[in-house]
C-alpha cells in the first residue's frame, strides 16, 4: 500500500485528470500530511504501521461541543418569603367582599370533586373527599375550642398553614385561628362536615397524600 500511495502518477493519466504529477518526496509529504489530518487520534508511528500492513480507514475530524448546563431557577426560601411579606395581606385588601368570588369557585370545585352534591350522596364519601381537598375559599366556622373567644368565628379561609387557618370575617377582620384544640365546621349545599384541627395539622399539599385513620372519639 505504501509503495502504491507514494508512486508517481503516469503521465497519461495526469494529462487526462489535468493535474501535475509529483515526485516521490512530494507524494510522501502530501500523503503523511493528509493522513495526519484525516486520523487526528493516531500518532505518526501508528499511521505508518497502518500503511505497512493493512488498508486505512479514514476518520472524520470533529470538534467536541461542550453542552452548557442550564441553571435551574431557585425559588424563595421560607426566610426570604417572610422578609418580603409574600403572604401578608395589605389592610386595603382585607375586605370580605373581595373574596366572595373565591368562595364561589371553591363551591364549584367541591361539586366537581364529589361528582355533584345530591341528597342521596354518601356522606362518608364526601367526608373522605373533604379530608384531602383544598379549603382556600371555604367558609369555615369555629364550633368548639379550648379558647372560648374563638367559638362562633366565621369567615372565608384565605390561607391554610400547617398549624393555623387565616380567615377574613364579614366585619373585614383578618383572624388567625390555631388548628390545635379547635373544631371547625364546613358547609356546602346543605352538607356539614366537621374538621378536628388537632388531627389536621398538615399543609394542604401534604394532606392530599396522607391516609387518615377512622377513630371512634377524638379529643380536643
Amino acid at each position: 500500500i505504501k509503495r502504491v500511495l507514494k508512486s508517481a502518477l503516469p503521465a497519461k493519466q495526469a494529462a487526462i485528470l489535468g493535474i501535475q504529477s509529483q515526485d516521490a518526496n512530494q507524494a510522501e509529504a502530501f500523503t503523511n500530511a493528509f493522513l495526519k489530518r484525516s486520523m487526528p487520534r493516531l500518532k505518526e508511528e501508528e499511521i505508518q504501521q497502518f500503511l505497512v500492513r493493512k488498508a486505512v480507514v479514514l476518520e472524520h475530524a470533529f470538534k467536541r461541543v461542550q453542552k452548557k448546563k442550564r441553571k435551574k431557577a431557585k425559588g424563595l426560601n421560607a426566610k426570604q418569603r417572610r422578609e418580603m411579606k409574600v403572604f401578608e395581606l395589605k389592610p386595603e385588601q382585607q375586605k370580605y367582599e373581595l373574596f366572595l368570588p373565591l368562595h364561589e369557585l371553591w363551591k364549584q370545585y367541591m361539586r366537581d370533586l364529589c361528582n355533584g352534591l345530591r341528597p342521596e350522596s354518601n356522606p362518608q364519601m364526601i367526608q373522605n373527599k373533604l379530608l384531602k381537598a383544598d379549603f382556600h375559599g371555604a367558609i369555615i366556622t369555629v364550633v368548639k375550642s379550648k379558647c372560648p373567644s374563638y367559638v362562633g368565628t366565621t369567615g372565608i379561609l384565605l390561607q391554610e398553614m400547617k398549624h393555623v387557618f387565616k380567615i377574613i370575617t364579614e366585619e373585614d377582620r383578618l383572624k388567625v385561628i390555631p388548628k390545635r384544640n379547635s373544631v371547625f365546621s364546613v358547609e356546602i349545599d346543605g352538607f356539614i362536615s366537621y374538621i378536628y384541627g388537632s388531627k389536621f395539622q398538615l399543609r394542604s399539599s401534604e394532606r392530599s397524600a396522607k391516609k387518615f385513620k377512622v377513630k371512634g372519639t377524638i379529643d380536643l
